[in-house]
């Protein structure tokens, strides 16, 4: 009898972790807007939208288990491919999100082709990813009809929704929400397909994975063009709310960086992972900006290295798992 009143409570519990919890932490997020300030909501809109961008890399990097450094080369795209489209043709960004997506998965079939093609795996792999957004920085760092190093700031319209662009935080706080949340399912429902189980089997053991008869090279393209899809996205989420993108912006290596690290401080081939990383790391990045100072690109990195290098240490899993023990 103990032992079934034991287990019950054990399983309500889980039952209000699980479910309950995130649940009233949505309708909190979603009312904030009718109290918070104008910072607030900007911190709000820049944690939103990492978590969407690290739940983009977790879908390659966490899942998959491919590790990409290089995840600028597609969030510059989006962010060039919308923003290009809306100067020089007229197409409203509602629309050139998607072309910018699509362009970034085509890049992104490439790219894991001609790496997984040749064999390149872990850090090699990162590094070829490295060296793809390296030389997107510089194309646009020359091509003047791409703005060059001075970069592209998009036309002001005022509050206009109809190109994506409005006067007050609340339509950009909510888009981003929606955002994240829309990623979060997808890997929700990635993870338990088909195709989640093949790439967690071939994150686990890649020839174990072949030798049970996957198709390991379309596995991690296809990880890689839906990775790249949504990262793209992103681009252009974050140009059209900044209205303004440059070279090192949208293809620099601390893009990528910036990524990543959401996704390994929150805990890597999770689902709230880079939820949990975002929240923790998005509010700090801001704090040691406002502290160092953006110029200082040296000491910020310094801090953030010691950061990464403190959890690992202490939660070498990232946040999530550690919180998922302590609450069993």
């Amino acid at each position: 009898m103990n032992g079934n009143v034991a287990a019950k409570i054990s399983g309500n519990r889980f039952w209000s972790i699980k479910f309950i919890g995130p649940t009233l932490v949505l309708i909190f997020l979603i009312c904030l807007p009718l109290f918070a300030g104008t910072y607030t909501l900007h911190l709000m809109i820049l944690i939103f939208l990492y978590a969407y961008l690290g739940q983009s890399w977790n879908i390659l990097g966490g899942y998959a288990g491919q590790l990409s450094l290089g995840h600028g080369t597609f969030f510059g795209l989006g962010a060039y491919t919308s923003t290009l489209l809306f100067i020089h043709l007229g197409l409203t960004p509602w629309l050139g999100i998607l072309v910018g997506a699509i362009l970034a998965a085509l890049c992104g079939i490439l790219i894991s082709f001609m790496s997984f093609h040749f064999g390149l795996k872990s850090h090699f792999f990162a590094l070829a990813t490295i060296a793809f957004a390296e030389i997107f920085r510089l194309f646009a760092n020359t091509i003047q009809w791409v703005g060059g190093a001075q970069g592209l700031l998009l036309p002001l319209k005022g509050n206009a929704p109809g190109v994506f662009q409005f006067i007050e935080k609340d339509p950009y706080y909510y888009i981003a929400l929606a955002m994240m949340i829309l990623s979060t399912v997808i890997v929700y429902f990635l993870q338990r397909s088909r195709y989640g189980y093949y790439f967690i089997a071939i994150r686990e053991n890649e020839e174990a994975a072949k030798a049970l008869g996957i198709n390991t090279l379309r596995c991690k393209i296809l990880a890689t063009a839906i990775s790249a899809f949504l990262t793209a996205m992103g681009g252009t989420f974050f140009a059209q709310y900044v209205l303004y993108i440059d070279p090192s912006g949208s293809f620099g290596v601390l893009v990528s960086v910036e990524i990543v690290l959401r996704t390994i401080v929150g805990g890597t081939g999770t689902i709230f992972g880079p939820i949990l990383g975002s929240f923790a790391l998005s509010p700090l990045s801001e704090l040691i900006q406002s502290v160092v100072g953006v110029g200082r690109s040296g000491v910020y990195m310094m801090v953030y290295g010691a950061i990464l290098m403190t959890v690992c240490l202490v939660m070498p899993n990232g946040i999530f798992p550690y919180l998922k023990r302590f609450f069993k």
